[in-house]
């Protein structure tokens, strides 16, 4: 046990450790002076002190025998989402939280998790051989339909389009012939561009259809945005404030405690999805480059740990946690800066929130597992001579013959 201790990279130890005291000065000063909010920097310290022990006992278990249980990882996951489609509470617009033992979960966030393992676990049967579009690449797509479509039905647009960033990076890595991504990438763009033009030039009538299905709040995410004109006030409140608080924080920022905007309470959840606000705020652009950069060096440590990796699964498990946070760092920041919608994600390891912190701790658990246990070759995914993800889809429903029909 003390020598896997020994191979632990205590360089993304202290990483966390730096970004887990951001992350309780900042939800200190989010929630200052708010009654109700108050109990926030206790739960984040407990969930962090939590975060560290799951952290430090992922790192102990080989990452093999998460892979070897992937189909029951993603089963228990899929319940967890059906689940809340009936028995879920809603906040803010979103039916997508369950209240177990007392203790909030967004299975949602923890699905993200199951489908890298999940997605890693097809990809590397394949011993880096080419996808197929028809057997593999469509295959693999499907399964990550159902969830998406779920978390869709759950109100949660965020949430659901992280599921395809991390279809997209696995399958980039997956070894997809550069003819298939050069078309999919052209479709993305054609169909970002032609849906931003179509949402501008028909914007009435698509916002009366989302009101329609009951989807309202997608419309009001996406007229700051694209049409700020033909935007209320209150619509733009959020947005709007943010901006002025990020670009009153200047170079070094106005000083903890001391923003303005922040401290007036004029940005909503500025302890969860707008936690960025007050840093930019507070402290200002050097402080906004420093936590870009301790996020960079992070991706930087996963990138080296998968390239060491001796193993077939390690690497996409690690490529799978990286697209997760680029989304996540990249959809939380992008929106107060102008570049995207609010879509209501969270910034890893600094807002507010249990489910959050401590999936991305697990996920750090598991790079750590891989790095501790990367010379230990055994094979449990079995052979990989199949012709296609599609035979091993279809081989899991297959009934095993009992002792007296053999």
């Amino acid at each position: 046990m003390l020598h896997k201790f020994k191979k632990i990279d205590y360089s993304i130890v202290f990483i966390l450790v730096i970004l887990m005291v951001i992350s309780i000065l900042s939800i200190y000063s989010t929630t200052f002076g708010r009654p109700k909010l108050e109990g926030l920097t206790q739960s984040a310290v407990m969930y962090y002190i939590l975060g560290f022990v799951v952290f430090f006992g992922m790192s102990m278990i080989n990452y093999k025998f998460i892979i070897k249980n992937y189909l029951y990882i993603y089963g228990v996951g899929m319940l967890l989402l059906i689940f809340v489609m009936f028995f879920g509470k809603e906040y803010y617009g979103a039916k997508g939280w369950l209240s177990i033992f007392g203790v909030s979960l967004q299975p949602a966030e923890l699905f993200k998790l199951c489908l890298i393992v999940f997605l890693s676990a097809l990809l590397a049967r394949k011993k880096n051989r080419p996808l197929y579009f028809g057997r593999d690449v469509i295959p693999v797509s499907l399964c990550v339909l159902p969830p998406l479509l779920l978390v869709l039905l759950q109100n949660d647009l965020g949430n659901a389009l992280s599921y395809v960033i991390i279809l997209v990076g696995l399958l980039w890595i997956g070894n997809i012939k550069f003819s298939h991504a050069l078309i999919g990438f052209i479709i993305a763009v054609a169909a970002f561009v032609g849906g931003i033009q179509a949402y501008i030039h028909y914007h009435d009538e698509i916002v009366k259809f989302l009101k329609d299905v009951g989807r309202s709040h997608w419309a009001d995410r996406f007229d700051p945005w694209l049409v700020p004109d033909q935007t209320s006030r209150d619509v733009l409140w959020q947005t709007y404030n943010a901006k002025l608080a990020i670009g009153s924080g200047g170079i070094s920022g106005k000083g903890y405690l001391e923003g303005t905007t922040i401290q007036s309470n004029r940005v909503p959840l500025a302890y969860a999805d707008s936690i960025f606000v007050q840093i930019g705020e507070e402290f200002g652009f050097v402080g906004a480059s420093v936590l870009l950069l301790l996020y960079f060096i992070l991706i930087h440590r996963l990138v080296l740990i998968a390239l060491e990796c001796k193993d077939r699964a390690g690497p996409y498990l690690i490529v799978g946690i990286i697209a997760m946070l680029l989304y996540q760092i990249f959809v939380n920041i992008g929106p107060f800066i102008g570049l995207m919608p609010l879509t209501g994600i969270t910034l890893p390891f600094i807002s507010s929130g249990g489910t959050s912190i401590m999936i991305n701790m697990i996920s750090m658990g598991i790079v750590m597992s891989i790095k501790v246990h990367t010379e230990e070759n055994e094979d449990i995914l079995g052979s990989a001579e199949q012709p296609g993800i599609t035979d091993m889809v279809l081989k899991l429903f297959k009934r095993k013959p009992t002792q007296q029909e053999q």
